[in-house]
């Protein structure tokens, strides 16, 4: 049994490096850049940046790897992951910084799309399941782990630079020494808005405005914990800590949404994504503890959301439509990444550090208000006609691609 995981278990060795540098570069980058003295716009700008290339990439990758093949096509996406984290070291500048963003968006894309259309390749529809869980458990360590890493680290020095540069290289050699077939080319990613609208009203909107959150938090998380004051690793911890609460917060409230209609959790969950924020905002703790522990409700409410939204989406929809249906939710949530920060930072740098958070509160209480007002016109799905809820891995680190690990999707038949 074991020999048959064994070409999995390599790639999501290969995964959990490409994971962690991107952990670690993506906290780095805001840190370093608010040590240097870079705007809010500019900080801002840089995770609209990495949104809309990541954004791209899943559009054009796909063609890029049909042509060069998956081995030499990853190596390209890591080498240049590790390239661009190097020279983020080797020329600070905020200007250079957001567009070198860009293109780590954008390869990083196709290096996921790669790794996660060869998970799919080599899970069969009766471990499916197992290997979709085994891939959100390295999504999220890998995350926090590359995160963590800041905190044992100099952010004024070169080295993180160097470790980032490191780990995209380690993420190259489980695929280049393989010996395993090369997966089926990969499919082109289609965003049909107006299709994913009537299918579910309530589940487009949520995905943008989610996006809207989840991005400004995720770009100037750590930028709002420099400038209040806490420590490297206490911010390091923070960021963590959201999407790890988020994570834990997603099975309860999926089973709670299964007794009931979808809908009232998905408002529940925003409007305590938004008291929170709006608490932060009103009363600007300043002890790191307390900051924690704010944050980590925060991140519980917030970081549930996007779930609970595919979930209602595909109660709507065809079981042959999911991957459609999801992967479309999906590049709308990475254009609500790409509003985000610009929002936050503009209200940040016309306030105080605290107006990230009057950003996402902003986001999450027009999405409960919509969500209400949805439940007044359309009857919800009996719970007899739903798939039982099935927790995701973090959107902010999938593709499109990923979906057809998931064990919601329809099973393929062979010959």
């Amino acid at each position: 049994m074991f020999a048959s995981y064994r070409p999995i278990l390599s790639l999501l060795r290969g995964t959990a490096f490409l994971l962690a540098a991107t952990g670690l570069h993506g906290l780095l980058l805001p840190l370093r850049g608010q040590l240097e003295g870079f705007s809010t716009a500019s900080l801002g700008l840089m995770g609209t940046a990495w949104a809309g290339g990541f954004v791209t990439g899943c559009f054009f990758a796909p063609r890029i790897v049909r042509r060069a093949g998956h081995v030499r096509a990853f190596g390209a996406f890591a080498a240049s992951g590790a390239i661009v984290a190097l020279l983020t070291g080797l020329i600070i500048d905020e200007y250079f910084w957001i567009l070198l963003r860009a293109f780590t968006g954008f390869t990083m894309a196709g290096a996921f799309m790669v790794i996660e259309s060869w998970l799919n390749e080599k899970s069969t529809n009766e471990n499916r399941g197992a290997v979709f869980g085994l891939y959100m458990m390295v999504t999220y360590a890998s995350i926090m782990g590359g995160q963590m890493i800041v905190a044992g680290g100099d952010v004024k020095s070169a080295s993180l630079f160097m470790i980032t540069g490191i780990l995209f290289c380690l993420s190259l050699i489980p695929t280049a020494v393989s010996t395993a077939s090369h997966p089926k080319p990969l499919q082109d990613v289609s965003l049909d808005v107006q299709g994913l609208y009537i299918n579910s009203p309530v589940s487009a909107i949520a995905c943008l405005l989610i996006g809207i959150a989840n991005g400004a938090w995720g770009t100037l998380g750590a930028v709002y914990g420099a400038r209040i004051g806490i420590s490297t690793a206490e911010i390091a911890l923070m960021m963590s800590l959201v999407v790890v609460a988020g994570a834990a917060m997603q099975l309860p409230a999926g089973r709670l949404s299964d007794k009931t209609d979808r809908r009232f959790v998905l408002a529940g969950l925003a409007f305590g994504a938004a008291l929170f924020a709006l608490a932060v905002f009103l009363f600007e703790p300043r002890s790191g503890v307390f900051v924690i522990v704010c944050t980590a409700a925060y991140g519980a409410f917030a970081y549930t959301l996007y779930s609970i939204a595919v979930a209602h989406a595909n109660d709507h929809a065809r079981a042959e439509d999911f991957v459609k249906v999801s992967g479309g939710l999906l590049l709308l949530y990475g254009f609500g990444t790409m509003i985000g920060p610009l929002l936050a930072a503009g209200l940040m740098g016309w306030m105080r550090p605290e107006a990230l958070f009057l950003a996402t509160a902003f986001a999450h209480l027009c999405l409960a208000g919509y969500t209400l007002l949805r439940i007044s016109r359309r009857a919800p799905v009996p719970i007899e006609d739903r798939d039982a809820f099935k927790t995701q891995p973090a959107e902010r680190s999938i593709t499109p691609e990923a979906l057809r690990l998931d064990p919601r999707r329809k099973p393929e038949t062979n010959g």
